[in-house]
């Protein structure tokens, strides 16, 4: 099994290779690119029931001591989160063969192996033992990101790329000095060694240190008050760009700041973290009410649904970050289904303005039903994926006593409905607008659905297998807040 695990990482940054490499030859450039990625969700999936049944697998690169070498390990947590990103990329794939044959597409001769270097930073991010790979990882992404951002060279693009890029750039500047100060007062950057050590420091150094990566993660996750740059640069890119982003690299943001502050016992920052969740709920949900374009609605509910994942992180209990973990699953296939849709009006309309479409219901059933129900699990409505998330991190919150985050979570969730509702009306109800549909090869439309369809099936299969993902999410929460297995795993492993 640790052959897997390094092949987790190796593939797509392999594949990236030969795909540029084959660039200008379509058809293989694509097999390349598709077969990689189907390969790693075989092997994201072959991990999640190993690690179900045996327990977490660790990879000593090198076979160095995990003090001074490389360690990647294959967690409850890593592997759920895992599986959900590389299915999601892989989908978003099928999605942008599809596209690249209307006007919306995006270079695919670019796409492709930015793609896979894009998922080689999202499995080492997952994966890794230590601060300094993990660093490695988020460069990877940001790389990859800029370039899936501003490829296309249009004006737009180049300036919210900037704005994105600048930011990251600074996180990734405050990152570096943080691992820096962390090996300075500890000795180490990996993470179970941290476990350990962490704890034992003075209470200024060790919640300064819990304070600095917040920020680092933060920006990264958009939360509260760092998430500026996101709803201005994600709305710019084509769509396979957005949907990626969408569902996967906030929430890495996420699930590092969730594993880092747990395994080095910050819940003393846990309230300020609430108050964080419930500003970041609020502001996000706000900020879509006010758009009347479909990407910049579903934009900044990205920033939105960082509220809920740092409110059970802020409850530091099993049932807080057990909710947290499964709101992380749940959310990267939700929001990547939407902007797929989203993806889709463009593609048949030409814009996804409020304004400039409508009655797409009667000419766009199917459209329809892909938004309806990926829309209604985010706004949490039974029975679909977010209202089982949700459920768990209310009841979470109400085990603590904490009745403030509880009440601002369902005012976010219904304020959400209302934006979704609004999105409904203004695109799908009504009488058809008068523009002009574009016409979009057959088998290219068919592709495209087909892409969405099966993501709506994932989203839905979350709600059917909602028991086993909660056993695995209790599970990921125990090992992170005991952090003995974790760190027993990985010294011994």
């Amino acid at each position: 099994m640790t052959t897997l695990v390094g092949l987790a990482v190796g593939i797509p940054l392999v594949a990236a290779m030969l795909a540029l490499l084959l660039r200008t030859a379509a058809r293989w450039r694509d097999v390349v690119t598709l077969g990689s990625l189907v390969g790693l969700t075989g092997i994201a999936t072959a991990l999640l029931v190993y690690v179900r049944a045996e327990g977490t697998v660790v990879l000593r690169v090198g076979g160095w001591d995990p003090e001074l070498g490389i360690v990647l390990v294959a967690d409850a947590f890593a592997v759920l989160v895992l599986l959900a990103a590389v299915l999601t990329i892989t989908i978003v794939e099928v999605f942008a063969i599809g596209q690249r044959r209307s006007a919306m597409g995006a270079d695919p001769t670019v796409v492709g192996p930015m793609l896979l270097v894009l998922t080689g930073g999202v499995s080492l991010s997952i994966l890794t033992g230590d601060l300094f790979t993990l660093f490695v990882g988020f460069e990877l992404m940001l790389v990859a990101s800029y370039v899936l951002l501003t490829h296309q060279g249009r004006a737009g693009q180049v300036r919210a790329g900037m704005t994105y890029v600048v930011m990251n750039l600074f996180a990734s500047t405050l990152f570096l000095i943080g691992v820096a100060i962390v090996y300075a007062a500890t000795g180490t950057v990996n993470m179970a060694l941290l476990a350990e050590r962490v704890p034992d420091l003075s209470d200024g150094v060790r919640l300064g240190i819990g304070l600095w990566f917040l920020v680092v993660f933060g920006t990264k996750a958009a939360m509260f008050p760092l998430f500026s740059w996101l709803p201005d640069s994600y709305p710019t890119a084509p769509t396979t760009i957005t949907a990626v982003f969408a569902g996967l690299l906030t929430k890495i943001g996420v699930y590092v700041m969730i594993r880092f502050h747990t395994l080095t016992d910050m819940d003393a920052l846990g309230p300020l973290i609430l108050v964080i969740a419930g500003l970041t709920m609020i502001v996000g949900v706000a900020g879509a009410l006010a758009q009347d374009d479909v990407k910049r609605i579903l934009s900044f509910h990205i920033v939105s649904q960082i509220g809920y994942m740092l409110m059970g992180l802020g409850l530091f209990t099993v049932a807080g970050v057990a909710g947290a973990v499964l709101f992380l699953v749940h959310q990267i296939p939700v929001k990547t289904v939407l902007f797929l849709v989203g993806g889709l009006i463009e593609v048949d309309r030409g814009t996804s303005a409020l304004d400039r479409v409508s009655g797409m219901v009667a000419s766009r059933p199917g459209v329809a039903v892909l938004f309806a129900l990926p829309a209604l699990s985010l706004a949490g409505l039974p029975p679909f994926s977010g209202f089982v998330a949700k459920l768990a991190l209310v009841d979470a919150g109400i085990d603590d006593v904490a009745i403030a985050i509880v009440v601002v979570a369902l005012v976010g969730s219904l304020l959400t409905l209302l934006s979704m509702v609004k999105i409904w009306i203004g695109v799908f109800w009504g009488a058809p607008d008068d523009g002009e549909r574009r016409p979009v090869p057959a088998t290219s439309w068919r592709t495209m659905t087909t892409a969405a369809a099966t993501a709506v099936g994932v989203t839905l299969a979350v709600a059917v297998l909602s028991g086993p993902l909660w056993e695995m999410s209790e599970r990921a929460a125990t090992e992170l807040l005991d952090k003995e297995p974790y760190v027993t795993e990985v010294m011994s492993g």
